[in-house]
C-alpha cells in the first residue's frame, strides 16, 4: 500500500514552496513535486516581492525555497509531474508520470498555475521575462518613458494599452491577428490615446532577450519597441481539480474561498490557478500560506480544530 503523508503538494513554484514550508513547520509530512515550467521559471525578475532591493529573479527565488525546504526531513521533494489524483479510502492518491507507485496524502494544494498563450516564434522562450512580459503590475514600472507595444486583439489588450500610456506615451498595439476583436468603443479610445492598432501577425523580436529594439510583423514591417506585454490570456492548469470533481468558474479558475478551501473537503489551491488575488509572487506565497494552515487546521483531530 502506499505511504500516505499529511499532505500532497502539487506545483513547485511560489505558491507550492510557501505551503510546504508552512505546512512544515507545522510539523506536517509534505509530498511536494515539482514539474518545473511555470512563470517561475522565465526569466523575469521580481522588482516588487519586498525585501529584494533591486529585485530577484524569479528562478532564484524558486531555488531559495527549495534550499529552505532541504531544511526539514519530512519534506520530501519530487522531480515529477503528477496526471492524476483520485480520492479513495479517506485519502488522496497521486500518480506521477515516471513513478509507477501511488503517493498518498491526507489533503491535497493544488498550486499547479496557468499556461500562457505567448506568441511564437523562433527563439520565443528566451525573451518570457527578458523583453517580454505578461503583467503590467510587475513589469509596468520599467517601461516609464520608452517604445512599447502590446500584444492582443482584445479589449482586455486595449485597455492595457491605455493604462501604459500613462507611463508612457509611446505605445503601439499589435493584434497579432489578421483582424481585431476590440470593441469600437475601445478602439475609439486608442484613437483619442494616438495610440495606433497595427492589425499584423508577431513573426519575431528584434535585438536579443534583455534588450529588445523592436517587433518584426509577419508582413515585414518593423516597429519599435523596448518592451514588449503579451496580452492574449492564460489557460489555468485544472486538469487535476477537475479529476476530483472540484468547482470552477465560469471563466475556468479554481473557485476557493478566503482560506483557499475549494468545494471537494481536504483539497485546497492557491497560487496563478486561483482568481482569488491578483496573479502576483506576493500573492502566491500569501495563499500557499493561508492554504497550509487551512490543511494544517483539518488535519488536527475535530475537538482540536480552531473554532
Amino acid at each position: 500500500m502506499a505511504e500516505v503523508v499529511d499532505a500532497l503538494v502539487i506545483g513547485g513554484g511560489p505558491a507550492g514552496l510557501s505551503a510546504a514550508l508552512n505546512l512544515a513547520r507545522y510539523d506536517r509530512t509534505v509530498d511536494l513535486f515539482d514539474a518545473g515550467g511555470g512563470r517561475s521559471s522565465h526569466r523575469q525578475v521580481n522588482r516588487n516581492y519586498l525585501g529584494f532591493p533591486g529585485g530577484v529573479a524569479a528562478g532564484e527565488l524558486r531555488r531559495l525555497g527549495r534550499a529552505q525546504l532541504a531544511e526539514y526531513g519530512h519534506v520530501r521533494c519530487h522531480e515529477e509531474r503528477v496526471v492524476s489524483v483520485e480520492r479513495r479510502d479517506g485519502a488522496f492518491f497521486a500518480c506521477t508520470e515516471r513513478d509507477a507507485r501511488e503517493h498518498g496524502g491526507r489533503t491535497v494544494l493544488l498550486c499547479t498555475g496557468v499556461e500562457d498563450r505567448f506568441p511564437t516564434f523562433e527563439g520565443a522562450e528566451a525573451y518570457i521575462g527578458a523583453g517580454m512580459y505578461w503583467c503590467i503590475t510587475c513589469d509596468g514600472y520599467e517601461a516609464r518613458g520608452r517604445d512599447v507595444v502590446v500584444v492582443g486583439d482584445s479589449d482586455a489588450a486595449a485597455v492595457e494599452a491605455m493604462q501604459l500610456w500613462r507611463l508612457t506615451p509611446r505605445v503601439t498595439v499589435l493584434t497579432n491577428a489578421r483582424r481585431s476583436r476590440m470593441t469600437a468603443e475601445m478602439r475609439d479610445r486608442l484613437a483619442r490615446a494616438a495610440i495606433d492598432v497595427v492589425e499584423d501577425g508577431l513573426a519575431g523580436l528584434v535585438g536579443s532577450p534583455g534588450a529588445v529594439q523592436g517587433v518584426r510583423t509577419s508582413s515585414g514591417r518593423e516597429i519599435r519597441a523596448e518592451a514588449v506585454f503579451v496580452v492574449q490570456g492564460a489557460a489555468p492548469r485544472t486538469k487535476l481539480a477537475r479529476d476530483l470533481g472540484v468547482a470552477l468558474a465560469d471563466t475556468g479558475w479554481i473557485v476557493v474561498d478566503a482560506e483557499q478551501r475549494t468545494s471537494v473537503p481536504g483539497v485546497f489551491a492557491a497560487g496563478d490557478v486561483t482568481s482569488l488575488h491578483s496573479h502576483q509572487v506576493a500573492t502566491a506565497v500569501h495563499e500557499g500560506n493561508q492554504a497550509a494552515a487551512a490543511a494544517n487546521q483539518l488535519l488536527y483531530p475535530r475537538e482540536l480544530r480552531a473554532p
